[in-house]
This record gives structure tokens, sequence and C-alpha cells, in this order.
């Protein structure tokens, strides 16, 4: 069970996304509450979407959301509907904790499957959130990693995250310590190799993902945050 104490209702991120020299689009993550199974529990909406010229030439169109226990961080729910270049994807999931499945409804294909899973099993957004109040996540020593079960895509995976060290970098904000991470992905249809990733965290109490960095099958691209709202603390910036 976590304390919650790297995020709280009202937290909003907002990032500019560069493809090479290019300004693609903008990501945006909130986080809410709303009410499932009776219980209050938190409601991640992430959104993404492509600007200009990118948008002429490969329009993406992305919503992820995620409910999610307040204290356990177990999800109940999460949504994907997604259009990138033309590939759809419009799916539900609902989690049943006490029997470790998760019922996915494609809304596209009009079909319904039922999986079994392991405890303690995150989606892609909770997961976000999940490992920033991970125990371990300050604990790490270098070339160390943390590992977890997500279910992707009517799939399991074991999502490594590895800690690289430690780098004061430049934002928006001014100068952030903050901690590298590598988590490994599945390489094919978007990422290079499975070390295409890597991630600068806020090195405080909020974990504030601050850039993230990845080499594609096609080109590279950089996610950089412009707006912050909602911090449980105010970002730490090194004077």
């Amino acid at each position: 069970m976590f304390s919650q104490s790297a995020y709280s209702e009202g937290e909003f991120f907002k990032f500019r996304i560069h493809y090479g020299v290019v300004n693609a689009g903008y990501a945006t993550l909130e986080l809410k509450t709303a009410t499932r199974n009776g219980k209050r529990v938190f409601h991640a909406v992430g959104d993404g979407y492509t600007v200009g010229v990118t948008k002429v030439l490969f329009s993406v169109k992305d919503d992820y959301q995620s409910y999610f226990d307040k204290e356990s961080n177990k999800p109940y729910e999460y949504i994907r509907k997604i259009d990138e270049g033309g590939y759809t994807k419009n799916q539900v999931g609902y989690f049943n904790q006490a029997k470790n499945t998760v019922q996915v409804k494609d809304l596209k294909g009009n079909t319904d499957k039922t999986s079994h899973v392991p405890e303690n099993v995150q989606d892609i957004v909770s997961s976000f959130y999940y490992l920033r109040n991970h125990p371990d996540v300050d604990r790490l020593k270098v070339g160390e990693s943390i590992v977890i079960d997500m279910f992707f895509d009517n799939e399991i995976f074991k999502f490594k995250l590895k800690y690289l060290g430690k780098e004061d970098i430049n934002t928006k904000f001014g100068k952030v310590s903050s901690l590298v991470f590598r988590p490994y992905v599945q390489s094919g249809r978007v990422f290079k190799e499975k070390e295409s990733l890597t991630v600068w965290v806020s090195d405080d109490v909020n974990k504030v993902p601050l850039l993230i960095k990845a080499s594609l099958a096609v080109g590279s691209l950089k996610a950089s945050i412009t707006e912050v709202r909602g911090l449980q603390k105010p970002l730490t910036i090194k004077k």
C-alpha cells in the first residue's frame, strides 16, 4: 500500500513533442477523481495530438485514461482510443482484482475478451503513477531495475525500468536535478529497439517527468515539459 506522496488530484502536465527539429504536437496528462465500485478513485486522463505540418502528414489523436485505487494503485478500468495515421483502436478494459481478470471490450471490432492477469498488474497509464510512488525508486543503485507486470494490447508485459543515474537538466522552469531511467519497451512497430527510450524525472518528492527522448523506427522524438500545475510540493529548482 502506497502513501500517494508523489501526486494528488489536480495535478496537470503538458509536454511539447518534437520530431527531429519539427514541433510535432503536444501531450497532456491530468489527474482527477471519479467513483468506481462505490469508491472514490483517481482518474488519469492523457491526450496526445499532432499540430501543423505533422498533423497534415501523419495525424495523431490519442486518448488514454485509467481509473485506479487511491491507496493500492490497482486499476479498475482503462480506456484506449487512438488514431495514429489511420491506425485506430477503441478499447475499454475492466479489471476484477478479486479474480485477477481483465475484460476487454473492443468497441471498434465489437468483441469482448476476458483474460487472466497476475496480481498487482497495471495498465499503461496507472503504471506511470505506480512507479512514481514505488518505494524502491529512491533506493536504486546505478544499473538496478524495477520490474512490474503491465497489461497492454491484450498481453502481459514484464515492464522493466532501469536506473541510469542522476543528471542536472535545463527546463523551462530552470535547472532541475533529475533521476535518469531507461524503460525497456517492445521493439517493432514504433520503437527502434528495446533500449530506445530514456526518461528524466525530478529528483524530489513529485517525480515530475521532465524530458523523454526516443529513437523511433524512423527518426527520433523528444517530449519536454512546458506546463505544470497542482504538484504536491513546488518543483525543486537549482540556483
